[in-house]
């Protein structure tokens, strides 16, 4: 009876260690014969995220001699700084991109390279509500020239950073903060005043990369160490940390190129003054919740051509839902002087529409 139990767990070792050499093999055959069929097996089951951590040291080199501090002066004394950095040689000219408001103020720009010459630049020109001024120095006096990257081939995520001379140019110039693309194509009302009334609409990059007063003008660039943006503002808020906002490049370079060509920047205007109608609810009687309210039409303008009448509370440009003032502007810049635009609007219960050829302000 021992002798019978022994052979039977022999016999059921043999067939169990045949079974498994038999998987085994079976096991070789799949991965050796038939890999892909496995490995898409794999892919479509998980997904594989690699994320490395590693420096832009060299990115940031490609950028920063580039970079320079914007010093306005206004009577002979220093009145503001920020940042710009040269884009580009034509001649024996370089040119400097830079914010609009970070010049404006000034009768006289100095601009500051990383080995600290100093030398005067020359204002190409510049637009208020692109936010984009032109300068030009000897091509002698640079020490590098910028790489144009497109903000349009970035993704949400990528790693970007700023250069530039926050609050104070003398003691923190050329400061590298690092951040990623928080957002892109956002609609950010400025006011072009110190008003705490927007005028105009910008389609910006957001983030979150520390962007401080004096960055204003200097590059956000790529991990390559491409320009993609021009930094031109921060959400400031108690309550709100982290987003700062960069004017694309294709944008800003659209813009330097009709400056450096001589030509007069000239938007078309309606010939109305108008309000928020959100701001002025308590005495207008309607059922609309936003909109612009015309308070005024100047007469023989277009929207006076068109019959733009005052009361009448404007809610479409074309397609497009107007809410503010600052987004009627934004529509409308979009067009040239001499187009034809459709304006729809509420005259008491009625919605009417009309078409308005665009002409520019008298001067």
């Amino acid at each position: 009876m021992q002798e019978y139990i022994s052979s039977n767990k022999f016999r059921s070792g043999i067939i169990l260690l045949v079974a498994f050499l038999l998987g085994a093999l079976g096991m070789f055959a799949l991965v050796k014969y038939y890999p892909v069929a496995v490995m898409n097996n794999v892919t479509k089951t998980v997904k594989d995220v690699t994320v490395t951590e590693s420096g832009i040291a060299d990115a940031v080199e490609k950028v920063y001699d580039a970079v320079v501090t914007v010093e306005t002066y206004k009577g002979g004394k220093l009145y503001g700084t920020g940042t710009g950095f040269v884009y580009k040689e034509n001649g024996n000219k370089a040119f400097i991109l830079t914010n609009n408001h970070v010049v404006e103020s000034g009768d006289e720009v100095r601009v500051v390279f990383t080995n600290q010459k100093s030398v005067k630049a020359e204002v190409v020109g510049s637009d208020k509500y692109a936010d984009i001024a032109v300068l030009n120095v000897s091509n002698k006096d640079i020490i590098s020239v910028a790489s144009i990257g497109k903000s349009t081939s970035s993704r949400i995520g990528d790693t970007v950073f700023a250069v530039g001379a926050p609050i104070d140019s003398s003691a923190y110039s050329w400061s590298v903060t690092r951040g990623i693309l928080s957002g892109k194509d956002r609609m950010v009302e400025v006011s072009l005043t110190n008003s705490t009334v927007s005028d105009w609409v910008m389609s910006v990059l957001q983030t979150d990369a520390a962007i401080n007063s004096g960055n204003s003008g200097g590059p956000l660039a790529n991990s390559n160490g491409e320009v993609i943006g021009i930094n031109s503002m921060k959400l400031a808020s108690s309550s709100i940390e982290g987003m700062g906002f960069a004017i694309p490049i294709e944008d800003a370079i659209d813009y330097a190129n009709r400056l450096e060509s001589g030509e007069k920047i000239e938007r078309p205007y309606l010939g109305v003054s108008m309000y928020n109608l959100a701001d002025i609810l308590m005495q207008v009687r309607t059922n609309l919740t936003s909109g612009v309210y015309v308070d005024k039409v100047e007469k023989g303008s277009p929207a006076d051509n068109a019959g733009l009448q005052s009361g009448d509370i404007i809610v479409k440009v074309g397609d497009n839902d107007i809410s503010s003032v600052a987004f009627l502007k934004y529509q409308l810049y979009k067009h040239n002087v001499g187009d034809k635009i459709n304006v729809s609007f509420y005259r008491g219960d009625d919605l009417k529409t009309v078409t308005i050829s665009l002409d520019k302000a008298a001067s």
